[in-house]
């Protein structure tokens, strides 16, 4: 009688460790939901400067930025572009740099100035300056960069087509190995 409850107790503390215990080697599958989120955010980001002037070019101009039009275009297709490799997992690392780039800007163009006053964009509600003023409204932005900075440093994770290419990569060189590919010697 007391077998299931001791089994289920254990089950309770294994699911339990997997949580606090710390995790070595490879990043986890999980990786592929923060490539989605992240690839899709600035898929949609990067859609939506086209689609918007208010968005793209005219959100650029009123920003300051020069060239306001072909920058806003420029930065939407890298969006584009590098939100799409990191959805399916190709060229993650190298897909993930443009990104940070990205993010630094935005962030040191429009919520640094939050912090020492009316930034060039207005700010609806309160607060409208200072620390809480950047961090409300820099979240998306210092959460994107933190997950590209992350993405950058682990990769596409086991379930990418990076992770497919580089086991084919693998195994190619390891079956091009005369060491393995060679016949048994007979004994």
């Amino acid at each position: 009688m007391n077998r299931p409850i001791a089994s289920s107790a254990s089950a309770l503390v294994r699911r339990t460790l997997r949580f606090v215990a710390p995790s070595i080697g490879q990043p986890s599958r999980a990786t592929l939901l923060i490539r989605l989120g992240v690839g899709g955010v600035f898929l949609s980001s990067g859609i939506v400067k086209f689609l918007f002037d208010n968005q793209g070019p005219g959100r650029f101009a009123k920003i300051g930025l020069p060239d306001a039009t072909q920058l806003a275009y420029f930065v939407g297709t890298v969006e584009i572009v590098c939100g799409a490799l990191l959805v399916l997992g190709l060229f993650v690392r190298l897909a993930a740099l443009p990104l940070i780039v990205d993010m630094g800007v935005a962030i040191v163009t429009t919520k640094l100035p939050l912090l020492f006053g009316a930034g060039p964009e207005p700010v609806a509600a309160m607060p409208k300056t200072g620390f809480w003023a950047f961090a409300y409204q820099g979240r998306l932005d210092v959460t994107m960069l933190v997950a590209c900075v992350f993405l950058a440093a682990v990769g596409g994770g086991l379930w990418s087509l990076d992770a497919i290419l580089s086991r084919r990569r693998w195994e190619g060189r390891l079956m091009g190995d005369p060491r393995v590919s060679a016949e048994a010697p007979a004994r």
